[in-house]
């Protein structure tokens, strides 16, 4: 049989680089994707196939593919789109450029590169695009806007194009983790320090007991090791019909049934007190 081929992004560390490893392990050609070159080097040292990506950027989208075409002759049947972060913070405090960036990186980058693989696997008649979403597309929380817009947005296209795609023999899949251990909630510890003011917002005193839970690590109740979505990946590239959606951990099935049951004004009231 064929080697199957698979791009996966943001995997310096947590879901990508617990992926990337495990697909490698189980036959697969696994390119992996990285910003910083420390990272990339790693990387190649533990054996994968490194490249470098920056979502933000569509250069570097562009040339991430165009070095995945030549390694490959024109030849990938799967990407994962994993790469990342969650910039927390009040809707009215975050300023345009800040939710720019976080769309560049969590949406408008995964959209470009998605488009720019597909020519492939449409020549070879199958595929696999598995995004990598999270509870808060399924649930809105306070003080994860920027985040919550991603990844509602992320859902909305991810769901046009699974049904665009029908027949074309390329499958569309989402799964959606939930708290798994990885460098999240730090990456977005820095992303709050950085990009949010909090001297002189409204919400001080909430941004203040928000801080205090990211410095503890978020979420402890639940959290699970970025292995749980390996497996979920698993089935989205190797069962011949998969889900449309995968849940990985508790509070996103409870979130997506809660969701799907509740009205409106009860929904807001638990979201509020999980928030």
């Amino acid at each position: 049989m064929t080697q199957k081929t698979i791009l996966i992004t943001g995997c310096s560390t947590g879901i990508g680089y617990t992926c990337a490893h495990g697909l490698k392990q189980r036959g697969y050609r696994v390119f992996a994707t990285a910003r910083s070159e420390a990272d990339l080097k790693r990387l190649e040292s533990e054996g994968l196939e490194a490249i470098a990506l920056d979502y933000r950027f569509p250069e570097s989208v562009e040339a991430c593919v165009a070095e995945v075409t030549k390694r490959t002759g024109g030849s990938l049947y799967a990407l994962f789109n994993n790469g990342a972060y969650g910039q927390p913070g009040a809707v009215e405090d975050v300023p345009r450029a800040v939710l720019e960036e976080q769309f560049a990186a969590n949406f408008f980058g995964w959209h470009q590169l998605t488009r720019a693989v597909l020519p492939m696997m449409r020549k070879a008649g199958e595929g696999r695009i598995v995004q990598c979403s999270s509870v808060l597309g399924i649930l809105a929380l306070k003080y994860r806007g920027p985040y919550n817009a991603s990844k509602f947005a992320l859902e909305g296209l991810t769901d046009t194009m699974r049904l665009e795609l029908r027949g074309s023999g390329i499958k569309v899949v989402t799964i959606n983790p939930g708290p798994i251990s990885s460098m999240f909630v730090k990456n977005a510890r820095a992303a709050f320090e950085k990009n949010i003011d909090m001297t002189h917002s409204h919400y001080k005193a909430d941004f203040e007991k928000q801080r205090r839970r990211l410095d503890k690590g978020g979420t402890g109740k639940f959290k699970l090791p970025p292995e749980a979505v390996l497996a979920k990946l698993i089935l989205a590239l190797e069962k011949p019909n998969p889900r449309a959606h995968y849940y990985v951990t508790i509070p996103t099935h409870v979130a997506a049934f809660m969701r799907r049951i509740l009205p409106s004004g009860l929904l807001d009231r638990f979201a509020e007190r999980n928030s």
